[in-house]
């Protein structure tokens, strides 16, 4: 799986499937001042069943543009990291992740639909 080198967090689900979820990008940013930064504007869920071999099945986040309270570009993209998963005893997988460096941001993902 492609990744920026960035935090990863992965679940064994109730029926036996293993999730993960992580920043799903390669290549480089081209910003002067950071000219190694590798961008962590997309964050996905993937799914395997057997731990070795992994499927992309959801994107959560996928930003492009400027950041949204800059459209004149003097601040990075969206930037979605430090990801953590669980299946809560209702059968949901529950994730968190930092959202935009601004705040956190939950999300509810029924497996069943993976």
């Amino acid at each position: 799986m492609p990744n920026p080198n960035s935090g990863t967090d992965a679940v064994t689900l109730q029926d036996g499937r293993q999730v993960l979820i992580y920043n799903h990008s390669e290549g480089l940013v081209k910003r002067k001042d950071a000219p190694d930064l590798k961008p962590r504007r997309i964050l996905n869920l993937a799914i395997s069943s057997d731990g070795k071999t992994w499927k992309p099945v959801l994107t959560l986040e996928h930003e492009t543009g400027p950041h949204p309270k800059d459209p004149e570009r003097r601040r990075h993209f969206g930037e979605y990291s430090y990801p953590a998963i669980i299946q809560t005893s209702d059968g949901m997988l529950n994730m968190v992740y930092t959202y935009n460096r601004e705040g956190v941001k939950h999300a509810v993902v029924d497996p069943s639909k993976l």
